[in-house]
């Protein structure tokens, strides 16, 4: 009988216990300390590839292999990969980034610790032929802020909601716009109209060349960044007078936690039905449902119902926010 052939498949060996514990080990040495391959490991050994895997997955579960991760310890208590890494499993997630030095305890976090994490990742995961999305916001203001200069590159970056009110408050469209198709040498796409308007006016802007083309680019973008809003008086749309405590009483009936460009939503994600969505300019929530990458930024405590609601609705794939944020989402 050819030898070689003896050890395959493992479960029907007739080999001693020991021999497969020795086997087990010599493969585990093989791969992790001297770097070889399953291939390599099956040649050395002579048996087939798929046995040579099931060696290694033998060490494992007998306790023969211990991976230990040290962390260097300039960076202890600014590493949360065990909780990042629950919350991706748990919401379905690409990615979490845990950001320790948000100040998360209070209404106000930190957006510059948030924004400067969100332009890491934003900064891996644009390719040249990207459009980028953005909603405004003081989250997305300071990413723009935060991205280095030249250090990625896409083809366009287009305003996903209207921004003009009646009042004099500043959205920060003009800052991030600007500064993201410095940095990212692309093409700007502004949304020049109101966030809110009568029925007929919006289908009158939908019409619009110029403003169709806008919210197209929008709908149809690569990659998605914003913040959320709460249903409250602390919030930017509050803020700015784009709605009033009326408007947020009955939001609040309707079932409403948070809002994502001007658009309100449920706490398992679900658009909020009513009269306001056919007043709104903006990108719609299947739009930003279907986008292949989503990434939200949001910390502090009043937003986290929203955050719990746009990941229960698959509203992002992609979250930056702060430690307790983060333990709250779990433990929800």
């Amino acid at each position: 009988m050819n030898q070689s052939a003896q050890p395959a498949g493992l479960k029907s060996s007739k080999l001693p216990a020991s021999e497969d514990v020795r086997l087990a080990l010599r493969a585990a040495t093989m791969y992790h300390l001297e770097g070889a391959t399953q291939a390599e490991i099956a040649a050395k050994l002579g048996v087939s590839r798929p046995t040579a895997g099931r060696l290694l997955a033998r060490a494992r579960t007998q306790g023969l292999v211990r991976v230990e991760i040290l962390v260097p310890p300039e960076l202890e208590g600014s590493v949360n990969t065990e909780l990042e890494s629950k919350l991706e499993k748990h919401f379905g997630l690409a990615e979490v980034l845990i950001v320790p030095e948000a100040n998360s305890d209070s209404d106000d976090p930190d957006f510059d610790a948030l924004g400067r994490r969100a332009a890491e990742v934003l900064v891996r995961r644009l390719q040249p032929s990207s459009v980028l999305g953005f909603t405004w916001g003081p989250e997305t203001v300071a990413v723009a802020g935060s991205l280095p200069d030249k250090a990625a590159k896409c083809s366009a970056v287009v305003q996903l909601d209207g921004s003009m009110t009646v009042t004099d408050y500043q959205t920060g469209v003009d800052f991030t716009i600007g500064r993201c198709a410095q940095q990212l040498q692309a093409n700007p796409i502004r949304l020049n109209a109101p966030l809110y308007a009568d029925p007929a006016t919006v289908e009158s802007m939908r019409n619009d060349s110029v403003i169709s083309k806008a919210l197209k680019a929008g709908t149809d973008s690569d990659i998605m960044v914003f913040g959320v809003g709460a249903v409250s008086t602390a919030t930017t749309l509050f803020a700015g007078s784009f709605v009033d405590s009326t408007m947020l009483d009955e939001l609040e009936s309707r079932g409403a936690v948070g809002e994502i460009g001007g658009r309100f939503y449920t706490i398992d994600g679900n658009p909020v039905e009513g009269p306001l969505p056919e007043r709104t300019v903006s990108v719609s929530l299947d739009a930003v449902k279907s986008c292949d990458q989503t990434i939200l930024i949001s910390g502090g405590t009043h937003k986290r119902q929203a955050v719990l609601g746009a990941l229960r609705g698959g509203l992002a794939n992609v979250l930056v926010t702060d430690v307790e944020c983060a333990q709250w989402l779990l433990e929800g």
